[in-house]
């Protein structure tokens, strides 16, 4: 098969590599059938997640087909169409018994495309498929559905549940990028007073009114000064940083108000600075945190619903041989106005597993 192998900061191509192969009996092998690109694996190229090592397979978001299955897989055959998590769960370990999958220490976590292969490919093996695969309806596009995979779960859970967005409440999110415009759109759901997005690109900030953003600031323009005038000096009850630089995170730090949440999504490659000589008296929450998809589930059944606006963050379509271009119009998001990519493509007709390692 192909798939988008790294190697190197910098370095990475869509080139043959051997078809996956069961290795333990909770595997399962998935037939590619959409797939995307996430800002993290943008971060892996920039050399910002050192764990990643020359040789694997990119990607951590996909639809697929379930083609094989071992034998003590129960809840997906093959043929199933299914969601193929960024978050693979043992199911046994002291973290996944309290749903924070993120954080399994079973063997999984976050590892396609990070510690082994993922699923910018044409087929994926994913342990423990029993947990780390969603059956789909019918109803829901490919298109719709891979966006399920990581982005919105991840706003959801570490944007929108960890930052505690209440009714009435004043949500900043800086970062309009997609993980940021999920974020606009699952804060929705708890009837905030206002929301406000904070990015760069006037592109993104239109996008963020389109999810609903009832106010848009240009970062170079002193967004805290915008906050402080809609909330009488106060600030926001919840920030959301959703970018992942110093200057991003020291601003969102900024606008928090005394007694409020800083939820931060965003990947960091550098340190940035906590003020505690500012923050200390303020009473103020951080949160961090890696995606555990335990909303999963819930947020299919929204979207199968006409709830969630997955599919409106999808600006850019290729087949899977377009690994390249797509990554270079992701990439080059600023001049081509791309938010999310996704890419399928033919196939070739039979696996070949090769002998398990």
């Amino acid at each position: 098969m192909k798939g988008y192998v790294f190697h190197g900061t910098g370095q990475a191509a869509w080139e043959e590599v051997p078809d996956p192969a069961l290795k333990e009996p909770t595997d399962a092998v998935v037939r590619v059938g959409a797939v995307t690109i996430c800002g993290t694996d943008l971060h892996i190229l920039k050399g910002d997640v050192p764990e990643v090592r020359p040789g694997i397979v990119l990607g951590h978001e996909a639809v697929g087909e379930i083609v094989e299955v071992g034998g003590d897989v129960r809840t997906v055959r093959p043929g199933d169409r299914v969601l193929v998590s960024c978050i693979t769960a043992c199911g046994r370990c002291s973290y996944c018994r309290q749903a924070a999958y993120g954080q399994c220490r079973g063997g999984g976590g976050w590892i396609l495309g990070h510690l082994i292969d993922g699923t910018q490919a044409e087929y994926v093996r994913v342990p423990y498929a029993d947990l780390s695969v969603h059956p789909l309806p019918g109803t829901l596009s490919d298109e719709a559905a891979v966006l399920l995979a990581d982005i919105f779960p991840t706003s959801y859970e570490v944007g929108v549940l960890n930052g505690r967005v209440r009714p009435g409440d004043t949500v900043v999110v800086v970062g309009a990028g997609p993980v940021g415009l999920a974020a606009v759109a699952t804060a929705r759901l708890f009837s905030p007073e206002r929301i406000v997005a904070v990015d760069l690109a006037p592109t993104r900030l239109e996008a963020a009114r389109r999810l609903g953003a009832d106010a848009v600031a240009d970062a170079r323009e002193t967004p805290e000064q915008l906050v402080a005038d809609l909330t009488d000096g106060l600030g926001a009850d919840v920030v959301v940083e959703a970018v992942g630089t110093p200057a991003t995170f020291e601003l969102c730090t900024r606008m928090v108000r005394p007694g409020g949440h800083v939820a931060n999504v965003g990947v960091h490659g550098a340190p940035a600075t906590l003020h505690l000589e500012d923050l200390w008296i303020k009473n103020i929450t951080l949160t961090t945190g890696l995606v555990d998809t335990y909303s999963t589930p819930t947020l299919l059944r929204m979207a199968a619903a006409g709830r969630l606006p997955t599919a409106d963050l999808v600006t850019h379509t290729f087949v899977l041989d377009q690994m390249q271009e797509a990554y270079d119009v992701f990439a080059g998001a600023a001049d081509t106005g791309a938010l999310k990519v996704v890419l399928g493509g033919e196939h070739h007709d039979e696996i070949v597993p090769v002998a398990a390692a």
